[in-house]
């Protein structure tokens, strides 16, 4: 389909349907509302469904919506794991910080129930993947399983990581891993390309919200002369 408004022109006045605006000073509201106003308005976010395992053995898998891509050269990522109401880690993070490895498996249509459920609070050391029914299977060059049902597996390696804010609640410690290895199901994969109809990618939204890519069109980059 075309664009919205494919008639646009490079200096051409742009009509907002608004004319005011609400500004709200960070400094005087409380963490979790701006908690909801980040995930309210940062929107649709990508789901990494990262899994990890400990020293011991135990795995674990959790969805975070605070995730994109950071370079092709190194190829990297990263994933941002909140500090919890009580000022508790991720269980995610305390096995990165371990070990230095996850996999982060791409969220798609097809099992976004079970994807959910594994971000119920389960007991450190409960495996959320063997509880929920979704599938291990072995990874190539990093300890922690991939999930067999997920279209596309990133294996990385701990490139490195930032504490953001004091460490309590609302603060949150940036993980960068490097790809070291790329699983994609054959059906999605055509010619260096993912077929992103075939992928089903499911997107956060704000409070319980989730969301599916329903219409969309493309806008050639442009060159300037």
């Amino acid at each position: 389909m075309s664009s919205p408004n494919p008639n646009w022109k490079p200096g051409q006045k742009v009509d907002a349907p608004f004319t005011s605006m609400v500004e709200i000073d960070p400094k005087s509201s409380s963490t979790l509302d701006l908690y909801k106003l980040l995930i309210g308005s940062i929107v649709p976010r990508p789901i990494a469904f990262v899994s990890t395992i400990n020293s011991k053995g135990q795995g674990n898998l959790a969805p975070y919506s605070f995730f994109n891509g950071v370079s092709s050269n190194p190829p990297t990522l990263m994933f941002s794991a909140g500090i919890d109401r009580n000022g508790n880690k991720k269980d995610s993070l305390v096995n990165v910080e371990e070990t230095g490895e996850f996999v982060v498996n791409s969220a798609n249509q097809w099992f976004v129930e079970a994807l959910v459920q594994c971000s119920a609070e389960y007991p450190y050391g409960v495996d959320e993947l063997e509880q929920v029914g979704l599938t291990p299977l072995p990874s190539k060059l990093v300890s922690p399983f991939r999930v067999a049902e997920a279209a596309v597996h990133f294996e990385c390696k701990v490139y490195d990581t930032m504490q953001v804010g004091d460490g309590g609640p609302g603060s949150a410690v940036i993980v960068v891993g490097e790809v070291v290895t790329v699983h994609v199901a054959d059906i999605c994969y055509d010619n260096g390309r993912v077929d992103f109809d075939k992928l089903q990618p499911v997107a956060r939204l704000g409070g319980s919200g989730y969301g599916l890519v329903g219409e969309r069109f493309d806008i050639p980059r442009p060159v300037l002369k």
